[in-house]
């Protein structure tokens, strides 16, 4: 599947799901923004070897997104390197865990502006421009925890279960102007934070990290195997595609079968 002459923006791409996806896109030909924090040598290794590799162009921003301003500039900044926006990618997210009454409010701010509020502030600086076209493409990276729930993750839940939510209504006003929004739900995917938590996690609870990936990690994952990286990537190629205009407002699941629980 052909995205050449289409440019993306996938915020959090500097590692982990939002590399993936952006160096799935790149494959598939699409103009690549890059945004995220990290070693700046690092970063530009990131974009130069996407280039070199791919053939396509690629810039960088580093935005503070969870500053509304700031994320809408993201948007700007990939149209003054490309001319255009075409597909949009919101990966962007942190976590932490708490109970509700001991939730630490700053990072409750946080999380909820960096999950949430920037998808917003991303998707309307990208619709104007999609809508001038007559074709766009919006993917926000939702999560399992953006249709159930579990303890102690307070703002991660709220703000994912707002992505969905916001999905939905983007898809309904854009339906007949050739945008399409979608919502992918990952289940747990091995990245190198989640590897950072196993070991932790082994060391805490006395177990190997072999019994802490199946009884704890991926315990509400009947597959127990984690998600992989680049399913998440082959998924945003095809929802990016002409051939997947008629899907729109859906939260996919990508879960190993947490949600059908």
């Amino acid at each position: 599947m052909s995205l050449k002459g289409k440019s993306a923006v996938v915020t959090g791409s500097t590692s982990g799901i939002g590399l993936g996806i952006a160096r799935a896109l790149a494959g598939a030909g699409a103009d690549i923004m890059l945004n995220g924090f990290g070693d700046a040598g690092e970063i530009e290794q990131i974009r130069a070897g996407l280039e070199t590799e791919f053939g396509v162009k690629t810039a960088f921003s580093g935005v503070d997104l969870t500053k509304g301003d700031q994320a809408k500039k993201l948007v700007t900044d990939a149209e003054a390197a490309f001319g255009k926006v075409d597909i949009l990618v919101n990966n962007a997210g942190i976590q932490t865990v708490a109970p509700v009454d001991e939730f630490p409010e700053d990072r409750w701010e946080l999380i909820v502006a960096l999950n949430l509020s920037s998808n917003f502030y991303t998707t309307k600086a990208a619709l104007p421009g999609m809508k001038q076209r007559g074709w766009g493409r919006i993917i926000n990276i939702a999560s399992a925890h953006g249709l159930v729930a579990s303890p102690y993750k307070a703002a991660y839940v709220a703000a994912k279960h707002g992505v969905v939510g916001f999905t939905k209504v983007v898809a309904l006003e854009t339906a007949e102007q050739g945008i399409t929004c979608n919502a992918i739900c990952p289940g747990f995917v091995k990245t190198p934070l989640v590897e950072g938590q196993i070991g932790e996690q082994a060391k805490a609870n006395n177990m190997t990290e072999e019994q802490v990936v199946r009884e704890v990690i991926l315990a509400s994952q009947p597959t127990k195997k984690f998600v992989e990286v680049d399913d998440l990537g082959a998924l945003s190629v095809f929802l990016a595609g002409d051939h997947a205009g008629s899907i729109t407002g859906a939260a996919l699941q990508v879960d190993g079968g947490w949600v059908a629980r």
